[in-house]
């Protein structure tokens, strides 16, 4: 025991002075908040010390006796909601012994202490740099815009198996009083229903009784914008049972919907999914979608109608567009993950960047350890991106799919993080998930049009991710890259691609789709994919990691409806069916990188057979006839494939007014930047002329003074073309000069030669060999290939695979002749 430690706790004096100060200090200045009341004395803990046998001094990241410097951190934050309350019980017990501890009898904030007569000697972990939750630290709350009003309540379902732009944020949103409800119930018989969205990812503007059960809805624009207005996400309260009423949204855009062919809403019942555990479902009867009579001269609006009974009286409902996907979902998932001593080992959390209302956007590393450097430096890369669009919340679901299978102890879950390290972007744009938005971020523009943005403080999510990727390239190959998005229009999932130009990979960027079309047929939907590239979409994610070098580069649609396939026919999509999509992706990375190309090479002839079948059917629209068999590869697939404006597509408003000014100074700095710095010469033969130039301008020099100079100088002054020719005058010389290089490589096989040593030797010989020619005869030495055998292409190498998905072929085949490909190994 500790008898000075027992005597301190019995003594229940004054307040200890250290608490006393602090208390003062942070009150002062707006660090702490609560009633003197609410701070815990150390003395008023004594029980703990008898009921619990293992203590933690203080200091466990996350917990409230921490004081965390980031400005940030400094509001109050938010207790997860997603966990148990026995969690909750463990939680406040931890917090109250942290606090308890740190009387000034005990001042190590490293020892582990197990018994209160025992003090382990070893030390406590470090704590991880950037980390950012712990079992027993809460949930960063969602930062809100200042001119959103908040509820105070936490929205949680259960799944079945008034400024120009944005200025600031705050947790809770506006400061001050919320407005109480439009509506007050004059009574229990009083029928009228009670509308609210001002919750995480809600949006309903305002709600107009018509009739009895009759009701109007307008839904909210994109924050500082005048459009986009699809999701919707809202809660009802003060049913009737056996009712029938009718919502009418007003102010819908799109001119095409799901909701023609068969689409209905979802709701939820909290008394259903607390007595039956039922979660969200599909309701709703006589669904329409059609055009508005109002006639004004703008741009027309679109109503969607339904009718619906609710299941029972006095209940609280909620309808959305589709499943909800919240950031603080998320932050409850990357809480397990982080828990877990497992997946924490393979998976590390970091922050990509603040969003512009202070939100983190978390970057997720997934890969097992490499067991040598060499191993480590041999992974590729993928990277794996969702939720720019904040209103497809089905991307979310296709990304939990993924991150549950990835992280699972599956063997084909351990070969995949064997060979390839996963950059995973759960949520791009949490600023506009928060608030409800559809498609933009507080910046009012649509984040998947401006991925080549130079402007990093308004646009930081996705100029932070095209950093990251970047780099990611300059250190190792990304074999793959995808951005999980929603589409209103069409039914299934399916891709977006590019066309690549390259003949030497020609059809390679479509095998990945038509073998996941083969993992999924009754999802995924092959047909629908498109891989035109047009101008309006060259500032997508797809287009511009395509054009950063990146030949996978896709943009995954899946349905806010159901499937037209397989045994999914005619249903609408649940959460499972999405994550098990998330799984298919994993499966059919496998199949395209095994070592074993059959099926790669069956997917490719069945591509070739495809277009050669969309050829025809495009000459037979034209009413044309054309023999294709010799030259039906040389046409261009951006004639043949029709454009991708069936899509979800925005096209970019530019920048906002505020914005135009500040991105003008910073493309000027750039161009004067480029002004004074000296341009780079484009390739190492480029280099090398500029050496012989400056070389035989001071040889003319050195021999104008000279008198057996004198012919060469002449002959230097009657041939001023003579440097824009030189590579044509050098081609025999060069000929002659080849296996010298062959020679001085073969010097010393162990040691390569970098490019200034080579330059020199070869500089160095040519002053030789030019004091021996006669004076009138003038040479040029630019080298014809690069020399170096430290730039050439390595070897291609396969480590042993613990997978063999195709034993039957694999052990009898023959070598096969070498094809370009896309295999994960061989890529060039």
């Amino acid at each position: 025991m500790f008898p000075a430690l027992e005597t301190e706790l019995k003594q229940q004096t004054l307040p200890d002075p250290y608490e006393d100060f602090m208390y003062h200090h942070l009150q002062y200045y707006g660090y702490f908040k609560a009633e003197r009341g609410s701070l815990p004395n150390s003395a008023t803990h004594q029980h703990v010390w008898k009921n619990n046998h293992r203590y933690l001094l203080s200091g466990s990241f996350g917990e409230t006796a921490d004081l965390i410097p980031d400005p940030l951190q400094k509001e109050k934050r938010l207790w997860p909601t997603c966990l148990s309350s026995a969690v909750h019980r463990q939680i406040e017990a931890e917090n109250r012994d942290s606090l308890m501890l740190n009387s000034p009898l005990l001042k190590s904030r490293q020892l582990l202490h197990d018994d209160l007569g025992e003090v382990n000697s070893r030390l406590r972990e470090p704590r991880d740099l950037f980390a950012f939750f712990s079992s027993s630290g809460p949930l960063q709350a969602p930062r809100w815009p200042i001119e959103c009003e908040v509820i105070k309540e936490n929205i949680h379902h259960i799944v079945p198996s008034e400024d120009s732009y944005f200025t600031s944020s705050r947790v809770g949103g506006k400061r001050g009083i919320i407005k109480e409800l439009a509506v007050t119930l004059q009574g229990p018989e009083d029928n009228t229903l009670l509308f609210e969205s001002r919750f995480e990812s809600g949006n309903l503007q305002k709600a107009v009784r018509v009739n009895t059960y009759e009701y109007e809805l307008t839904l909210r624009t994109d924050l500082y914008t005048n459009k986009h207005t699809q999701w919707f996400y809202f809660r009802v309260q003060n049913t009737r049972k056996d009712v029938t009423y009718r919502f009418t949204i007003v102010n819908l855009l799109k001119p095409k919907s799901l909701y023609t062919i068969g689409m209905k809403p979802l709701m939820y019942s909290q008394l259903d999914a607390s007595t039956h555990s039922i979660g969200w479902r599909r309701e709703g009867d006589e669904i329409r979608y059609y055009r508005n009579n109002t006639e004004d001269g703008q741009q027309p609006f679109y109503c969607l109608t339904w009718t619906i009974q609710f299941p029972h009286d006095q209940d609280t409902c909620f309808f959305a567009h589709f499943y909800p996907y919240t950031y603080t979902d998320l932050q409850c998932f990357l809480l397990s993950v982080a828990n877990s001593p497992v997946q924490s080992q393979f998976c590390k959390l970091r922050t990509l960047c603040r969003s512009l209302a202070g939100n983190t956007v978390y970057l997720l590393t997934i890969t097992n350890p490499a067991r040598t450097p060499q191993e480590a430096a041999a992974k590729k890369a993928v990277v794996l991106t969702a939720r720019v669009h904040p209103g497809e919340s089905n991307g979310s679901w296709i990304m939990k799919g993924f991150l549950d299978f990835i992280l699972s102890n599956s063997p084909d879950a351990q070969l995949l993080r064997d060979i390839f390290i996963f950059k995973v972007v759960p949520m791009l744009n949490p600023d506009g998930v928060i608030v409800g938005n559809y498609r933009c971020s507080l910046a009012g523009r649509d984040l998947n049009r401006h991925y080549k943005t130079i402007l990093k403080e308004s646009f930081p999510c996705i100029w932070h991710t095209r950093n990251m990727i970047k780099r990611l390239l300059e250190e190792r190959e990304v074999l793959l890259y995808c951005d999980f998005h929603g589409h209103s229009r069409k039914n299934n999932i399916f891709l977006y691609g590019c066309n690549n130009n390259d003949r030497k990979f020609w059809l390679h960027e479509r095998v990945f789709p038509l073998m996941l079309s083969k993992n999924a047929p009754d999802k995924f939907s092959f047909h629908s994919c498109n891989f035109k590239v047009q101008k309006c979409k060259e500032g997508t994610g797809r287009v511009v990691m395509w054009r950063m070098g990146i030949l996978n580069s896709y943009t995954m649609e899946s349905t806010f409806g159901g499937s037209t396939l397989g045994n999914k026919r005619d249903t609408h999509f649940t959460p499972e069916d999405l994550k098990s999509l998330g799984y298919h992706v994993c499966d059919t990375l496998l199949d395209f990188c095994d070592p074993d190309r059959t099926k790669f090479m069956q997917c490719l002839a069945e591509l070739k057979e495809l277009l050669q079948q969309e050829i025809h059917k495009k000459f037979k629209e034209l009413g044309q006839d054309m023999d294709l068999e010799g030259s039906w590869s040389d046409i261009s697939l951006s004639d043949i494939e029709s454009s991708t404006s069936g899509s979800d597509s925005s096209l970019s408003d530019g920048l906002p007014v505020h914005l135009l000014n500040t991105a003008d100074e910073l493309n000027q700095k750039k161009k004067m930047y480029k002004k004074k710095k000296r341009k780079p010469l484009q390739s190492r033969k480029q280099r090398n002329k500029q050496y012989q130039k400056s070389n035989l301008m001071q040889e003319s020099k050195l021999t104008e003074d000279a008198p057996e100079g004198a012919g060469f100088a002449s002959t230097l002054q009657k041939q001023p073309a003579f440097f824009k020719n030189s590579e044509n005058t050098s081609s025999s010389m060069m000929k002659n000069e080849k296996p010298r290089l062959n020679e001085l490589n073969g010097r010393d096989k162990g040691t390569s030669l970098g490019p200034s040593k080579m330059t020199t030797l070869i500089l160095t010989k040519n002053k030789e060999r030019m004091q021996r020619e006669k004076p009138g005869f003038t040479v040029s030495c630019s080298p014809k290939r690069n020399t170096n055998p430290s730039q050439e292409p390595a070897p291609d190498t396969k480590p042993n695979w613990s997978r063999n998905r195709y034993p039957a072929t694999k052990g009898g085949r023959t070598t096969a002749v070498v094809y370009p490909s896309l295999h994960i190994y061989t890529y060039p």
